[in-house]
């Protein structure tokens, strides 16, 4: 049975998918067999395994850091939220109806056998696991319901990193907090704390590390600097980078609508500066070009688009010429009329901005598959893959690029393909119809896995590797 060492937080976004990451790499580096593991997943960012089941695209990203195919038992629950209280769950990459009918609190009995089946088989077949937790371990009231934090953790015995997001200050606080919120048996599973994206001299830390450890008994194992190399991220963290906000952008720039619940945003990192992330007409000026990304609720999406204003403002760019793009349920809403005749997502019928010859019905059962293609319009060969209900047909006045996944109306273009853009080539196109230039590209994610491994793996007490070697 192989070793388990396990990242919490405490609290979200306190950096655990980006460690995790850094640690499989470190340890494929270090010749070990390593898995990804995450029980549980809250996110609209997902991706396709080679098997066609869908996943966490956090946990993609792990599993490419650990060199091992994509397996969806490194991630078994999908929550994808539909609505502020309603979640689609996809359990060991499929849509399951039933457990998505079910209370909150009623899932966990449905659930905890295919995690704990999931969790024991990595074990089995490989040297470590390296696990992420969810949230936070000291959030009491879902105790009972735990099925991704310290119940997981007391399942593989694993070694517990906890870890604080020093950036955005009062660690120390948060560490003793959480500590204080876990029981005897599971403080017992710390090995280390981890203060996460540091900025300064570590030097002027202390005493604040030695304290901790005397409330505690829990060294400080790792001050990990804040580091300005990009991975995909369980939430999409990218969009709320600075660059991706947009800046003094005086050469033109790429507006995206910012929906209320957007899916799959990381696969627009590649326009780096260029993206500018909009919720109303007023922001939308001056793009030199469009892209509606995908949604997880189209039809709500779509009306959130009218009620703010930007529909008529997409509609009136594309008008004037401005490129439009539209990926998976931004292409829809792009399409004439959207259908739910089986209540996929609610509304049985709803028109779409028009700006393609094309109608969408939402079928039951969900497309999840790796695509290549060669579009007609460039003669390129582009890769990605697709998530989707809907089924959408063309019309006359619309040119089939290639059939099924892209279409093409005067300057509005529409795909089922996430991640078009991250095919270069297509990109450099892309942009050159929005009169833009490409920005510096990224480092190959096997590059940057490299540099994050390194970085990180320097910051951490090296005995936390030693142990699992």
């Amino acid at each position: 049975m192989g070793r388990a060492i396990m990242v919490q937080g405490c609290t979200s976004s306190a950096g655990k998918s980006y460690l995790t990451a850094a640690l499989c790499r470190a340890l494929s580096n270090a010749g070990a067999r390593v898995a990804p593991f995450k029980a549980q997943n809250m996110s609209n960012n997902a991706g396709v395994t080679p098997a066609g089941l869908e996943m966490g695209r956090a946990q993609l990203v792990q599993a490419a850091a650990a060199r091992v195919t994509p397996d969806v038992r490194m991630n078994p629950v999908l929550l994808k939220p539909e609505a502020d209280t309603r979640s689609q769950v996809v359990l060991l990459g499929q849509v399951s109806r039933e457990i998505t009918g079910l209370p909150w609190r009623e899932r966990k009995a449905h659930l905890w056998p295919h995690v704990q089946g999931a969790l024991h088989s990595l074990l089995d077949e490989f040297d470590v696991v390296v696990i992420e937790g969810a949230g936070s371990p000291a959030e009491v009231n879902l105790r009972s319901s735990d099925i991704v934090n310290m119940r997981v953790a007391l399942e593989a015995r694993a070694g517990v990193l906890l870890a604080s997001d020093i950036d955005r200050g009062g660690s120390f606080a948060h560490l003793l907090g959480t500590w204080h919120c876990l029981t005897p048996e599971e403080r017992a599973l710390l090995r280390g704390f981890i203060l996460n994206r540091f900025r300064g001299d570590a030097r002027l830390l202390s005493p604040a590390p030695e304290w901790l450890q005397a409330q505690t008994g829990v060294p400080t194992v790792g001050v990990v600097p804040m580091l300005d190399i990009p991975l995909p991220e369980e939430d999409g963290v990218w969009a709320e980078t600075g660059a991706a906000r947009g800046g003094d952008q005086d050469d033109g720039f790429v507006a995206i609508a910012r929906l209320p619940r957007v899916s799959n945003l990381d696969e627009f990192a590649p326009l780096g500066p260029l993206a500018r992330w909009v919720a109303s007409p007023v922001e939308l000026a001056g793009a030199r070009a469009v892209i509606l990304p995908g949604s997880k609720s189209t039809a709500a999406d779509l009306a959130w688009l009218r009620a703010t204003g930007l529909a008529g403002a997409v509609t009136r760019a594309a008008h004037a010429g401005v490129p439009v793009l539209g990926v998976c349920g931004g292409l829809q809403m792009l399409g004439r009329v959207i259908r739910d005749p089986r209540g996929v997502e609610g509304a049985p019928e709803v028109p779409g901005l028009g700006l393609l010859d094309l109608d969408t019905t939402f079928a039951p059962d969900k497309t999840t598959t790796l695509t290549t293609f060669t579009d007609a319009e460039t003669g390129l060969t582009v890769q990605g893959y697709e998530i989707h209900h809907g089924q959408t047909g063309a019309g006359t006045g619309v040119q089939t690029l290639a059939p099924g996944r892209l279409w093409r109306q005067g300057n509005v273009r529409g795909t089922y393909l996430h991640g078009l853009l991250e095919n270069p080539a297509y990109l450099e196109r892309f942009l050159g119809w929005a009169g833009l230039r490409p920005p510096a590209g990224l480092d190959s994610l096997d590059a940057r896995l490299d540099a994050i491994a390194a970085r990180v793996g320097a910051a951490l007490d090296p005995r936390v590797l030693e142990d699992l070697l």
